[in-house]
């Protein structure tokens, strides 16, 4: 009999056919009413799961006798209760590393739109405003050789240092739980402090985990100390920030503006943040590009077959079950 597989989000056609090919494969489909009671239903004899995107906790998995991995194909993991699944020693996998490039690009892309302005820019030309030589309304803030404070210098954080720092001659200062002169030195990069960092940069990245330490790191007294043209990316997680906070500076003009892919409920179909000219605001798409998707559904897919065929998978984050 083939073992058994819940496949609870899209997934790349590609990698959904081979594992058709080699296990019994259940798809949640949300057109089908509840998913939690589908939830409950398919993983009672399920061996393994897939997908990103969805809470996965108690309230759905407790029906689970034999589930061996949840394969997740994203980085982040906050989606899922890992104490949980300590407790029932099912392994929870991920995909690092193949999305740092593309998050980089996209943190880049958000500075940029951001400090010049290009979204509204694009909807007051196409509406026909275009009628004279542009003024100060229209102007945005300079990139190149400005200070670049980054929170949080891991792998994609230091990417986008390397952008900073090679593409645009920024000045990079960065924040960090300690200390990476291995990353830093190549670099030049400077330990600050975070209210330090805030002070003294003209674009500050969020790329954090989120953790109990990282959440809403950014609240009002640290969106007060950033200078007024400052522009504030957020790629990490909408809970690192307190996004009343952030729309309440953004609605005073305290910094110049945002550009955000995150946010405190996904998804946003509402906001206050949609009202404002001086924030530019993406669905998620951190990773989202087809080459790196396919990467990342590669890696997930592997990390599956390894526990189900009694390997240990090579991302697995608990490893231990500790």
């Amino acid at each position: 009999m083939k073992q058994k597989v819940v496949v609870f989000s899209q997934l790349d056609q590609d990698i959904l056919q081979r594992l058709q090919q080699q296990y019994h494969v259940v798809m949640i489909n949300p057109k089908l009413g509840d998913i939690n009671a589908q939830l409950l239903e398919q993983v009672k004899d399920a061996d393994a799961m897939i997908g990103a995107g969805r809470l996965l906790n108690a309230s759905n998995l407790a029906t689970a006798q034999q589930l061996k991995i949840i394969s997740s194909v994203s980085v982040g993991y906050d989606n899922y209760d890992m104490a949980y699944l300590n407790q029932k020693k099912i392994w929870l996998s991920n995909t690092p590393h193949v999305l740092t490039e593309t998050t980089a690009d996209l943190a880049f892309s958000l500075m940029l739109s951001a400090a010049r302005k290009v979204p509204v820019l694009d909807q007051w030309t196409k509406q026909g405003n275009w009628q004279r030589t542009v003024g100060m309304m229209q102007f945005g803030q300079d990139i190149f050789s400005k200070n670049l404070g980054i929170i949080g210098l891991g792998n994609i954080g230091a990417a986008i240092a390397r952008r900073g720092f090679y593409g645009f001659n920024m000045n990079i200062l960065y924040h960090n739980r300690r200390e990476k002169l291995e990353l830093a030195q190549p670099l030049n990069a400077r330990y600050c402090a975070l209210d330090e960092l805030l002070q003294q940069s003209d674009f500050v990245v969020l790329a954090v985990d989120l953790n109990a330490e990282s959440k809403a790191l950014m609240g009002q007294h640290e969106f007060d100390q950033m200078q007024s043209h400052a522009v504030f990316v957020n790629i990490a997680r909408g809970s690192v920030v307190d996004e009343q906070a952030l729309i309440a500076t953004l609605k005073a003009g305290k910094i110049f503006a945002a550009g955000l892919d995150v946010y405190a409920k996904e998804p946003l179909q509402e906001s206050e943040l949609f009202a404002l000219e001086n924030v530019v605001t993406l669905p998620h798409v951190g990773s989202a590009t087809a080459e790196t998707r396919k990467k990342m559904a590669e890696l997930a897919y592997r990390n599956l077959v390894d526990a189900l065929e009694g390997r240990t998978p090579a991302y697995v984050l608990n490893p231990s079950f500790s």
